[in-house]
C-alpha cells in the first residue's frame, strides 16, 4: 500500500449516495413500466428522458470531482455523458416510436452493464466482499440490453417486460454499488491517523529493503 492508495479509498467514495439516487431512480422507473405496462411506451418517453438527463449530470459530477484518484474516472465520466445524451435525444424527440426507444435504453444499459462489470473488479481490487454479486448483476444487465438491442421487435407487452427489467437490474446494481462504498466509507473513519502513519512506515521499510536487496544483486 502507499499514499496514493490511502487517498483512492478515501476520496473514491466521495458522493457515494450519488449511486444511491441514480439507482432508486431506474428501480421506480422500472417499477412503473411494470405498473402501467399499457401506457408505458406512450407516456414514458418524457419520464425516460429526463431520468437520464439526470443520472447522466449526476455521474459526470461524480467522476469530475473523483477525477484525481479514481483511475477509471474517465469510464464513469463517458457513461454519463452518454447517459445524458441519450436524455437529450429523448428530449428532442419526444414522440419516438416504442422500438426507437427500446433500442436507445439497451445501448445505454449496455454500457451501464460492461461499466458495473468493470466497476465489480474495481470492487474486487479493493478487497470488498460480494463483488461477485454485482459482477452478476453487471452480466444479467448485458444480457437484458442485448435482448432489447437484438430483439427490439419483441411487440406488446414482452417489450415493456424486458424493458422494466433491464431498468430494475440497472437500478439494482447502483444501489448495491451505493451500499458498498458507504462501508468504505465508514470503514475508512475507523481508520485512525496512528494506523496509517504505522502502515507508511512499514512500506517505506519494506521499500528500503527491496531496494537495497536490488542493489547487491
Amino acid at each position: 500500500m502507499n499514499n496514493l492508495f490511502f487517498k483512492r479509498i478515501k476520496q473514491s467514495v466521495k458522493h457515494w449516495y450519488i449511486h444511491l439516487i441514480i439507482g432508486l431512480i431506474f428501480i421506480a422507473i422500472g417499477l412503473w413500466v411494470f405498473a402501467s405496462p399499457i401506457q408505458s411506451y406512450a407516456a414514458l418517453t418524457i419520464i425516460f428522458s429526463i431520468s437520464f438527463l439526470i443520472s447522466g449530470i449526476m455521474e459526470i459530477f461524480f467522476a469530475t470531482s473523483n477525477r484525481k484518484v479514481l483511475e477509471n474516472w474517465g469510464w464513469t465520466l463517458a457513461l454519463g455523458v452518454f447517459t445524458a445524451l441519450v436524455g437529450i435525444m429523448l428530449i428532442a424527440n419526444p414522440a419516438i416510436s416504442a422500438l426507437t426507444l427500446a433500442l436507445y435504453v439497451g445501448f445505454m444499459l449496455m454500457l451501464r452493464s460492461f461499466w458495473a462489470i468493470g466497476s465489480a473488479f474495481d470492487l474486487k481490487d479493493y478487497g470488498v466482499k460480494g463483488w461477485g454479486v454485482s459482477l452478476f448483476i453487471g452480466i444479467l444487465g448485458v444480457l437484458f440490453a442485448a435482448l432489447l438491442i437484438l430483439n427490439p421487435a419483441f411487440g406488446g407487452m414482452t417489450l415493456v417486460i424486458w424493458t422494466g427489467l433491464a431498468l430494475i437490474v440497472s437500478g439494482t446494481f447502483n444501489l448495491f454499488l451505493s451500499i458498498k462504498m458507504r462501508k468504505v466509507h465508514k470503514n475508512w473513519d475507523n481508520i485512525t491517523a496512528a494506523t496509517i502513519a504505522k502502515l507508511e512506515e512499514a512500506q517505506r521499510l519494506f521499500l528500503e529493503e527491496y531496494r537495497s536487496r536490488q542493489s547487491e544483486i
